[in-house]
């Protein structure tokens, strides 16, 4: 589907940019992969590892800003939304930066997706947008829902719209296990909660999640990857045995425990053997069989949470990992 095409990437300069253009480069081998941020020294960077591509482009430019937009998506086959104010933090104290951003800029790309003939764009989710607690989870369930209503939104125009949902990037950029590697040579690791859980994805699953959907997609699905958990004192330990773990307490905003589907969604959640499907309410195509596929409906009292999970994580799988990827860990 990808080959031969033109794909772009909004914040495309961030970790999932970095692990998305090699691996789909080489997979799909499309006619163009078009790399959309607002930080030129980002693209600068980026540009001395694939400039000399001549499939790949760089373009300035903010998903705040609609008319850029229309600009760059204009012979775009493909779009992956992947730009985002993440940091539950910064989000938190600068509400309207990320609102701007997270929820306005939603509505920007699907504009400009409808109205520039897009075949299809998936947005990236994440697992605080399901029973959100904090700005950045609210913003990302509100973009959720503008892209699945963007289904409806489009008319009779064939832009298709869907999300992709996963927990915790392992070794992306401002994460657990980079910070935790950064000081691990102070003999002291701060854990918020001794008995916090995260969902653990690689950027390559992340990736791959992506292809998936563009896939299968009909319009509207949220796909939410299969995925282990891990408590954060394992993390810990992994990184740095000898290490003493000392307790500072959640910081605001934050959860126990993460979900990626919640009680609520499991009426119109199906399970597929690496992932799951959460169908739209409206319009009932939780009904259509062109979504459901060969899905099987889950219980009505299903939820996807971290410390549930029936998959873990082992240290051995994290440890030979880390092993496996040291030199880019927390480097994009």
């Amino acid at each position: 589907m990808l080959s031969d095409s033109t794909i772009l990437i909004t914040g495309g300069t961030g970790s999932f940019g970095h692990a998305f253009l090699p691996m789909t480069l080489q997979r799909f081998n499309p006619k163009k992969v078009i790399i959309f941020s607002r930080d030129e020294m980002k693209q600068w960077e980026m540009a001395k590892l694939f400039g000399d591509d001549p499939r790949v482009r760089f373009f300035i430019g903010d998903v705040r800003d609609r008319e850029r937009l229309y600009r760059a998506f204009d012979g775009v086959d493909y779009v992956v939304h992947a730009a985002a104010t993440k940091i539950v933090p910064t989000a938190e104290y600068n509400p309207f930066e990320c609102i701007k951003t997270n929820v306005n800029g939603a509505m920007n790309v699907i504009d400009a997706a409808i109205d520039k003939g897009v075949k299809r764009v998936v947005a990236l989710s994440t697992d605080k947008a399901s029973s959100p607690i904090n700005l950045y989870g609210a913003s990302k369930l509100a973009s959720d829902k503008l892209f699945v209503s963007g289904n409806a939104y489009a008319g009779e125009h064939d832009t298709r719209f869907s999300v992709v949902r996963y927990g915790n990037v392992m070794g992306s950029r401002g994460s657990v296990i980079p910070f935790f590697m950064s000081i691990a040579e102070k003999g002291v690791l701060p854990i918020t909660d001794t008995r916090m859980t995260r969902f653990m994805i690689s950027l390559e699953q992340g990736v791959e999640l992506v292809w998936d959907a563009f896939e299968d997609m009909v319009g509207g699905e949220i796909y939410v990857k299969k995925i282990p958990s891990m408590t954060v004192t394992d993390i810990a330990r992994v990184i740095a045995p000898e290490a003493h773990h000392d307790v500072v307490g959640i910081r605001p905003g934050e959860k126990l425990h993460e979900q990626m589907i919640g009680i609520e969604d499991a009426p119109f959640t199906y399970e597929y053997e690496e992932h799951f499907k959460i169908l739209p309410a409206i319009n009932k195509w939780c009904e259509d069989p062109k979504r459901i596929k060969d899905g099987r409906k889950v219980t009505d009292d299903f939820s996807y949470v971290s410390d549930s999970n029936p998959n873990w994580m082992s240290d051995a799988v994290l440890s030979n990992w880390i092993a496996a990827h040291r030199e880019k860990i927390g480097a994009i």
